[in-house]
């Protein structure tokens, strides 16, 4: 026989019981378990979906409500425009008139065509900036020609018509009679003049088609008096849908054709080349203020939801640990988080307060006077077989400047404590 050994016979599994893989070094293993922090995909689905249809109803009203205004207003008062809103028949009845139309887009543009034949139409003077507003109102005050405004609110009509006001409400009825000496007014007779409501103190200011005491139009002569400015609350008179309308078109027609050249301003957000660069439109300056407030409104929602949702934190609530944890360990966890740190003040105090604590009792201080210097180093130093050392430096000094150091620190503290019960 040879002296080998016998193969060491796999384990058994214990009687009433069945083998499981794991009894087999050759079987696959299980996979291991998902542990309780790990999400699942439905987990996360579940967590997300109400964020997700949230946004998804956010873009589906934002792109409904595009969809819906983005032809309403198409080629709104252009001339060129043969939509509702467009101004393409009073522009072709000019023409028949001898009357000849010139658009322009541009500050400086409309500013060069300024003159004294020319009525020059601005068609939405609230676009414009404060600057660009002076620059306008001082090129048409120094000529002899019209300038008509459509619709100017409170914050152009101070500046391109000084001394008028424009009143907060506005009318309702849009079929108004003149009610003035104005003769384009009397002869044109009623129109559809609601909208914006003007109030002037000019003692030689026309005002016609009043509504609660306030003019819808205010005919207004320059202080050279060849010229003058005329200021529309509506612009219903020059819409393609109105133009046939009461007197719209003769209206129309008499405050716009009283020179032979008529140059109609569409004033834009890019047109900001005479604008300086304070008054330049951020990307906040371009969003409606109803969508400011929709914004505002989705954001106290979601802070809402985020209070109502969170977790209310309770009191500490002690609790046994799973395991045994070594007092060695949890010092030496502690020290490396100090040295990671670089924190040898923290761990200095640390040490000097612990040794305060434990000889304070062997040289009878009170536990509330261990770290009073004027209480514990008089009775320490009594105790010492050197009296007079001076322990202030050790017990109470300032933390060590590297790691040398305090090691040093905690040796001279450990020294202490050991002469001190052999005293």
């Amino acid at each position: 026989m040879t002296g080998t050994t016998p193969p060491a016979e796999p384990p058994r599994s214990a009687p009433g019981t069945t083998p499981t893989t794991t009894d087999r070094p050759d079987a696959p293993q299980p996979p291991a378990p998902t542990t309780s922090t790990s999400a699942t995909p439905r987990q996360l689905w579940t967590r997300s979906r109400g964020i997700a249809l949230a946004l998804v109803i956010l873009v589906a009203t934002a792109v409904a409500i595009a969809a819906v205004r983005s032809g309403a207003q198409h080629g709104r008062l252009d001339p060129r425009s043969a939509d509702t809103h467009g101004s393409r028949a009073v522009a072709e009845l000019l023409a028949d008139r001898g009357v000849s139309t010139r658009v322009v887009t541009s500050l400086e543009e409309a500013r060069s065509a300024v003159a004294a034949d020319t009525t020059l139409l601005v068609a939405n003077p609230d676009v414009l900036t404060g600057r660009q507003r002076t620059r306008l109102h001082e090129t048409t005050e120094a000529s002899d020609g019209r300038t008509v405004l459509v619709a100017p609110g409170t914050t152009s009509i101070g500046d391109l018509a000084p001394g008028v006001t424009a009143d907060a409400t506005t009318s309702v009825d849009s079929t108004l009679s003149p009610d003035c000496s104005l003769p384009a007014a009397r002869r044109a007779g009623t129109a559809d003049m609601g909208g914006i409501r003007y109030d002037t103190l000019a003692p030689d200011a026309e005002a016609c088609y009043l509504s609660d005491g306030l003019p819808g139009l205010l005919q207004l002569p320059t202080p050279r008096g060849k010229g003058d400015t005329v200021v529309l609350g509506a612009p219903d008179i020059l819409y393609n849908d109105r133009v046939d309308q009461q007197g719209n078109a003769s209206l129309a027609l008499q405050l716009l054709g009283s020179r032979p050249h008529l140059v109609w301003y569409l004033p834009s957000l890019a047109d900001d080349q005479a604008a300086d660069e304070s008054e330049r439109r951020g990307f906040f300056d371009l969003i409606p203020a109803g969508w400011r407030w929709g914004t505002l409104q989705l954001a106290i929602a979601a802070v809402l939801a985020a209070l109502w949702r969170a977790r209310r934190l309770g009191p500490l609530v002690a609790e046994r640990l799973p395991v045994a944890i070594r007092a060695s360990e949890t010092v030496e966890g502690r020290a490396r988080l100090y040295r990671k740190a670089n924190a040898r003040d923290r761990a200095a105090a640390a040490l000097r307060t612990a040794t305060r604590t434990r000889l304070a009792p062997l040289v009878g201080v009170p536990p509330a006077q261990a770290h009073a210097p004027e209480s514990l180093l008089p009775a320490l130093t009594t105790r010492l077989r050197t009296p007079g050392t001076d322990l202030h430096p050790l017990l109470f000094g300032p933390p060590p400047g590297n790691d040398t150091a305090l090691i040093t620190l905690a040796d001279q503290l450990d020294a202490l404590e050991r002469e001190v019960p052999h005293s």
